[in-house]
């Protein structure tokens, strides 16, 4: 039976630095195990629209996205979670008062706050965007806003008890380490998408894998048998089953032969 492959972006496909590279092994090894029939899918924190043209042309059958709140397989999307307008409205009210510098996440698009400010984390988030082409224009005042899930930023003077207690009734908040936390609706998650996913393909567990290198790629990484860190990725190394070489060091490539899926 065929098996299916999870990749996170960031960081295991892609470098996270500003050349966001991808090693020409990288692409081999995606290529060799598509033509020995098995499915490669991107199960990442991206909203859809963040996906880029260079990600998307290795080859892919489907997309888990938002960390699990989208999924899109064979150009259809099969899952879409929403929230409601006047409640993002909300969630944007109470990140104002948190003194928090939020970023917005939508299936379409970011949004972001003015009155939250230009913190330098924010400042070096917006020239990757620009830099990308990403459209940075749009506002938590404008009529269309609304989010799937977000980041924040904690600056000097952040209200962070008021965060935790507050955004924790809706969102699990995801610690990324340096004051940076993702927030994505209770009961979802990479691995939420990965169950959908394979019950609608027919697959078993035990013919899953996942590679990762973050701690957003636990949930990914733990529901599956056979898990992949990333060389570097340390702090995940734990909870895997096999620690591959570093990105730039035939990472990819490596981790799919020693698992016989090139």
């Amino acid at each position: 039976m065929r098996s299916v492959i999870f990749f996170d972006i960031d960081g295991t496909l892609v470098t996270e630095d500003e050349r966001c590279f991808i090693p020409e092994s990288t692409r081999e090894a995606i290529a060799e195990t598509r033509r020995k029939g098995n499915l490669t899918l991107i199960n990442s924190g991206r909203t859809a629209f963040n996906i880029s043209p260079r990600v998307k042309e290795l080859g892919f059958d489907g997309y888990l996205l938002g960390c699990g709140t989208y999924i899109e397989y064979g150009g259809e999307v099969i899952f879409r979670h929403e929230l409601e307008q006047s409640f993002c409205r909300e969630i944007a009210e109470l990140m104002r008062k948190c003194h928090v510098t939020p970023v917005y996440e939508h299936t379409d698009g970011y949004f972001f706050d003015d009155k939250a400010g230009l913190s330098d984390n924010l400042r070096d988030f917006l020239e990757v965007f620009v830099s990308e082409g990403i459209d940075i224009s749009r506002r938590v005042e404008d009529d269309d806003f609304i989010f799937d899930k977000f980041v924040v930023w904690e600056e000097p003077g952040s209200d962070m008890e008021l965060f935790r207690r507050e955004v924790s009734r809706y969102f699990s908040i995801i610690d990324r380490g340096g004051g940076f936390y993702e927030n994505v609706p209770l009961g979802f998650t990479k691995a939420t998408a990965i169950d959908v996913i394979l019950k609608k393909l027919g697959i078993p567990l035990e013919n899953a894998y996942a590679i990762g290198d973050s701690m957003n790629d636990l949930p990914m990484l733990t529901a599956v048998p056979n898990s992949i860190a990333m060389g570097g990725a340390e702090r995940i190394y734990p909870y895997v089953s096999y620690i591959t070489s570093p990105i730039e060091e035939d990472g990819i490539s490596n981790a799919l032969s020693h698992f016989g899926l090139i």
